[in-house]
């Protein structure tokens, strides 16, 4: 899947959550709902904002960090497991709450 249809497909499973909006940045796309920031598309990956408790899930899950380069990491956002994106239900729960953290 290239990463246009990647972004359009992720978009499509969130097509619940209000105001969402999709911009490019860190060569891939920033989504946010409303004014909030909360998730990534990078490299046919989404990354949500996640925070000590949320990230946890990610984590017993075995999922990275987003990483834009070898040398850096933003530790906040994590990648959402495929069996998540595939199931638009699922996801938008996720998607909820990585709004939630980013608008903490």
């Amino acid at each position: 899947m290239t990463s246009d249809a990647f972004k359009d497909f992720v978009l499509d499973q969130l097509h619940a959550i209000e105001d969402l909006k999709c911009k490019r940045m860190f060569g891939g796309f920033g989504l946010y709902a409303g004014t909030t920031f909360f998730a990534i598309i990078s490299d046919g990956r989404l990354y949500f904002k996640t925070d000590e408790s949320s990230r946890r899930e990610y984590v017993r899950r075995e999922m990275q960090p987003f990483q834009p380069t070898p040398r850096q990491s933003l530790k906040a956002y994590y990648e959402v497991p495929a069996d998540v994106i595939e199931d638009a239900t699922q996801l938008e729960q996720w998607a909820r709450a990585a709004v939630k953290v980013a608008a903490e």
